[in-house]
């Protein structure tokens, strides 16, 4: 899967998510917005934008210029995971309704996660199914939620708790608008990268710590290399289990732990890659007792994180009781038993029930009060 860096990383590349009829491409490099050709992915006369009131000031209008041959009306959503609800989908539903949309209109996602998330389940749920288009604005959406067709919003008892598989007809990844991400968010985004190392390529993750000075000061080249090895790295898993039966869920590597952390804390505070930073940790350490990695390997993950600025630590006010309360409403809880994907060696995941609940309690333990 690891491939070398050359100096066409400069340029735009493209990956290709094969799914049959539902294929679609990412495109991803510098100037992305300006070398796709919109018009070529909209199949009838209009548009509706979904973006939110900073990507709208910032990137709109660049956007919008895309779509001159076409009638193009927009909703501005408020920013943050409060969006991200049942009452968020309603906003833009009710839109499309008063706009007088029908099964022709294509919607574009112009954002960050949040917004790809809940415009693409409004593009799923819209008389039955609509065209959309992924532009993801944050480095945590152009290699992760834009990717795959999940799409959803959260409940006050569960994140991501109600959704659905919807593939966009294209991605466009313009890793230009990584610079004006503030660094809070453009670590986080980190987290995700850091995840494909993990789960599926150790020669990415000795690559991502090489060079994650480089990264961090949003070097071009560094950053459309990172975005094309894990969209290949996703696409790959996604082409061959598409709505998660089975192997798939590798990609929650830490998720179970973070969407709990981001559930007890009401999906305030903290922002989605923080809390996987956390989960990330926790998933290693349960590792480190099964005997699939490493103390080394689970000291260079802590001090990868440290280095992005991204917290190792459970809030200080969460408990065993919160963590074990809220992890068996997860959706991948079946039978009553909580599946965990945990690392067999360095750079292979797999999915499992058999890791025990006295180790699951000792990583609890060791991570947060009692």
């Amino acid at each position: 899967m690891h491939t070398s860096l050359s100096s066409s990383d400069s340029q735009c590349c493209k990956v290709h998510v094969s799914l049959g009829i539902r294929s679609y491409s990412i495109i991803i490099g510098p100037d992305a917005m300006e070398e796709v050709v919109f018009a070529d992915h909209v199949f009838g006369r209009r548009v509706m934008i979904v973006t939110n009131e900073i990507v709208e000031h910032l990137y709109f209008e660049k956007v919008v210029q895309n779509f001159r041959e076409f009638q193009v009306n927009k909703i501005v959503l408020p920013d943050g995971e409060k969006i991200k609800t049942l009452d968020g989908l309603n906003i833009i539903l009710s839109a499309l309704l008063q706009g007088g949309h029908d099964r022709t209109t294509t919607l574009v996602a112009l954002g960050g996660g949040v917004i790809g998330d809940v415009a693409g389940f409004a593009a799923a749920v819209y008389q039955r199914g609509i065209d959309f288009v992924q532009i993801p604005t944050t480095l945590l959406a152009q290699v992760d939620s834009s990717v795959g067709g999940k799409t959803g919003v959260n409940h006050a008892l569960g994140k991501n708790m109600i959704g659905a598989f919807h593939q966009p007809s294209i991605v466009i990844s313009d890793t230009k608008t990584l610079r004006t991400l503030p660094k809070r968010e453009f670590a986080a985004g980190l987290s995700e990268v850091i995840k494909y190392g993990l789960i599926a390529d150790r020669y990415f993750f000795d690559w991502i710590e090489e060079n994650l000075d480089g990264l961090l000061d949003h070097d071009l080249n560094l950053l459309a290399y990172a975005v094309r090895v894990a969209c290949q790295i996703k696409a790959s898993i996604v082409s061959h289990d598409e709505t998660e039966q089975g192997h798939r869920a590798i990609l929650n590597f830490g998720h179970t732990f973070g969407h709990a952390i981001e559930t007890f804390l009401k999906y305030r505070d903290w922002v989605h890659g923080e809390a996987i930073s956390v989960g990330m940790l926790m998933a290693m350490r349960l590792s480190v007792l099964l005997g699939g990695i490493s103390e080394t390997d689970f000291d260079r993950l802590k001090v990868m994180l440290k280095r992005c600025g991204l917290p190792t630590s459970p809030p200080l006010l969460m408990t065993i009781q919160d963590f074990n309360l809220i992890m068996m409403r997860d959706k991948k809880v079946i039978d009553g038993q909580l599946r965990l994907v945990i690392l067999e060696a360095f750079g292979l995941a797999t999915v499992s029930t058999e890791y025990g609940d006295s180790n699951l309690q000792k990583v609890l333990s060791f991570h947060c009060a009692s």
